[in-house]
This record gives C-alpha cells, structure tokens and sequence, in this order.
C-alpha cells in the first residue's frame, strides 16, 4: 500500500464520520453505553474534530509534504501503541501517524474507549484488504519493534521499564492552563468555556486553571460559563461536583460557584472534575516563562497563547507533549 492509497482511505474515513449514517450512529451510541462519560455531544464533537481536522486531503498532503515521506515504506516496523480512554478516540492521532508512515501497528484499546476506533478500523480492512496486516488490536503487546504509550504518571513508570530496551514515546499527565488579563470580551469568557468543560474536563487539553491579574473580577466568567450548566444533569459530573463542594464546606474554604462549576484558589495545575483552581499573578511574563518550561502543561490558552476555545481543536503537528510522532516513526 503506497502513501497516497493511504491519503484516499483516510480520506474517505473522514468522509464517512461525516455522513454518519445508521451504521456510525449505532456504534456511537453503542460507546456511550459503555462508557457514561462519553455523552453523544462529546462523541460528536470527537469525531467531527478528527474528520475536518485530520482526514481532509489538503490537510494530509501538506502535513505528509513537509516530512517527504517515501510512496512506500520499504522496511515496515511494527509499533505497539497503548492507548488512553479519557477522552473519545484521544489515541487516534497515535493511529494515524503509524498509518500514513507505512508502518505496521498492534493497538492496545483502553476498555473506556475500545469501540468507535475499532469500528473506524474495520471500515478500512472492508474498503481495503491490504489494510490488515498493517493494523491489529491485541490486549498485550509483544514483539514490537517499538512503541508508543499514554497513561497516567504511575503508568508511565511500568512503561518505562517494560519498554526501556525499544524505541518507545511514553507520555504521562498533563493538562492545560489559562492566563487571563481581565479584558476578555463576553465572546472570549464563553469560548474559554469551551475550553475548561469540554469532555467534561478529561482531557489534557482542558484548562483546569486559571491565572488572572490581582483584584480580577470573576463575576462575568461565572455568568459566561453558565452556558455549561447543563452538565449539572449529568450524574457523573453532578456526583463529582457535589462531592468536591462538600469538601470545600466542611474544610471551610472559599469557593465560588455558578452551580456547574466550583472556582477555588489553588496552586495546583491540575483539578478534581467540577472544580477550576485560579491564582492571581503579579507579572504575566514571569507565568508565562514558567508555564512554557513545565512539564505538566500541554496547552496555554489566552489572548497571547492558543486562542480561546481552540484548546480542543488541536492541529495534525499539534503533538502531544510537543514529541514530534511522526518524526519519530519514520526514524525508526
């Protein structure tokens, strides 16, 4: 299979994702059964974000162009990639880099997420059948010629071991952040909302702080970020937002709330599901220079930064941990 047979399948994947017919529509909602977190908006949101995103033909060639990679792979590596279920298909990027460099790849499913990916897989192996012996699922990975892993920080350790003789990627915590100036226009706070609630907040894209000027006035964030607060209906999320509230009262700390969403000063970068840390800053330059060298943040929204409610759109080069995958595969 050459890379632009590869360009045309991708293709009409993206295509099929957005035809969503009777056939998809079953399997997404067969994913939102397993999984509660998964609701249909965020599920649609997912997998529209990969079609228009990262299946479009002008999109692949001038991502595939920049890197010169041959029509065909001449010494094909098989790549075992773990995959993370916090968020619908999150390991689909991991698939498609492997897919696009020619490689052969074993994918290890999360059980949160081991339905709408595999389905997309199997629309290629019946479109192509040279796509099969590129791309199998397995609950173990063995005998790989190298590999790509996402979990947590305590997961990433037994990666470290089991892979450390291999080429390996092995990615662990991260999570987002937002520096405000506390001009933002009404338009900005409620794409900021984006931002913190999408996914209800799983993802290491979402922003789960906020750092903003000293004596910022929070009262039109909380009414922006009311056009969220219908996630108080969900009875994951509302479990988790009762539970930290009650924390915050019997521990007798200051919060504030607009009923979807608790704010609490914290210097913590990441935050439980329902709760957004702040902290207020001095010098912006001097959070900027420290959030740019952490290892924890994957993405800076603001008005200098990723632009509001674009944390979740990332881009076919916007890799994750900045690691260069694809650049990776094709060295190997």
């Amino acid at each position: 299979m050459n890379l632009q047979q590869r360009h045309v399948l991708l293709n009409r994947l993206g295509n099929y994702i957005l035809e969503n017919n009777s056939e998809w529509q079953a399997v997404k909602q067969r994913a939102g059964i397993q999984n509660g977190w998964f609701t249909p908006e965020f599920i649609d949101l997912a997998a529209g974000s990969i079609a228009h995103a990262f299946l479009q033909e002008d999109k692949l060639q001038a991502w595939t162009k920049q890197y010169g990679i041959p029509a065909e792979n001449k010494a094909p590596k098989n790549v075992g990639i773990v995959m993370a279920g916090n968020i619908p298909m999150v390991g689909f990027h991991d698939f498609l880099c492997a897919f696009i460099s020619g490689h052969r790849q074993t994918i290890k499913l999360s059980s949160k997420d081991d339905v709408l990916i595999k389905h997309l897989v199997q629309q290629l192996h019946a479109w192509d059948e040279a796509t099969r012996p590129l791309i199998g699922f397995a609950d173990m990975l063995k005998n790989c010629d190298a590999y790509i892993a996402t979990g947590s920080n305590n997961t990433a350790r037994y990666f470290d071991y089991y892979f450390s003789k291999y080429p390996h990627i092995i990615r662990r915590n991260r999570t987002s952040v937002a520096v405000l100036n506390g001009n933002e226009t009404v338009e900005e706070l409620e794409k900021l909302a984006d931002d913190v609630y999408q996914y209800f907040g799983l993802g290491c894209r979402n922003v789960t702080k906020l750092y903003v000027p000293e004596a910022y006035d929070f009262l039109p964030l909380l009414e922006a970020f009311k056009k969220y607060n219908y996630l108080a209906d969900h009875h994951k999320y509302k479990n988790n937002y009762d539970y930290v509230l009650a924390v915050l009262i019997l521990n007798k700390s200051y919060y504030m709330t607009n009923n979807s969403v608790i704010l609490h000063e914290n210097k913590a970068l990441f935050s439980p599901i329902s709760q957004l840390n702040y902290e207020f800053y001095k010098d912006e330059e001097e959070v900027a220079a420290g959030l740019q060298a952490s290892e924890d943040v994957q993405c800076i929204v603001g008005k200098r930064y990723t632009p509001f409610g674009q944390a979740q759109q990332p881009a076919l080069t916007d890799y994750a941990d900045g690691v260069d995958t694809l650049k990776f595969l094709l060295e190997l």
